[in-house]
């Protein structure tokens, strides 16, 4: 069973949500929040595996709360997938930075919604490789600023080869395809990258290419 809280500050949005969610027979809603500070105080009652949050809500917003829940050690486990109304909201690249797993627009489908909570709760990042491609382009190119990852130089040269493609937004099988390995051998490489620099998850791997100067 998968537990999911919901974060936003409008009534109707966590209504269709928890419709969404009491509606599957692997999920179980954990709780509902309206504003960033009772969303972290409900994670840590709760603990929920993935947790739905708005970025914009009043008090505390998404982001300062999402800085909260990963800085605590004691909610290592759970995920936050960040709503947005708009697919370039201004403020997905520091979610992203912050440690979201990734981002949603509110107005996603049903179905897509289900399977981002799924894939979240699993352990994977919801990142796909044309967002990717659009978040670095709309943002990443605002900041000149370039800060290697301090663990950046315990990577071998196919590990950086590999990380500058997630940070261009390849996913696996294009990796594998651009460098003539396997997908076996493309996922290793991404885990070991992620292992060795510490990132939570492949958006995190992202934003580390960029910071370090990999993606241009």
């Amino acid at each position: 069973m998968i537990s999911v809280a919901l974060a936003d500050d409008q009534p109707l949005v966590r209504m269709g949500l928890r419709v969404l969610i009491e509606s599957e027979d692997d999920l179980d809603l954990a709780g509902e929040a309206e504003n960033g500070r009772q969303a972290v105080e409900l994670a840590r009652r709760t603990r929920p595996d993935v947790i739905l949050m708005d970025i914009r809500m009043p008090q505390v917003d998404g982001i300062a709360a999402l800085r909260m829940i990963v800085g605590d050690p004691s909610l290592a486990g759970v995920r936050v997938i960040m709503l947005t109304t708009f697919e370039l909201d201004e403020y997905v690249f520091e979610a992203l930075q912050a440690g979201a797993a990734g981002f949603l627009i509110k107005d996603t489908e049903p179905a897509d919604m289900l399977r981002a909570i799924r894939l979240v709760a699993a352990g994977e990042s919801l990142l796909s490789p044309s967002v990717t491609r659009r978040v670095i382009e709309s943002f990443a190119s605002r900041s000149p600023i370039r800060k290697k990852h301090p663990q950046l130089s315990q990577l071998t040269d196919r590990e950086r080869e590999v990380l500058a493609l997630i940070g261009e937004g390849l996913s696996n099988d294009e990796i594998a395809e651009r460098l003539v390995v396997s997908r076996a051998t493309a996922r290793t490489h991404v885990s070991r990258a992620m292992i060795k620099l510490r990132a939570r998850d492949r958006a995190q791997l992202v934003v580390i290419a960029y910071q370090s100067g990999l993606v241009r």
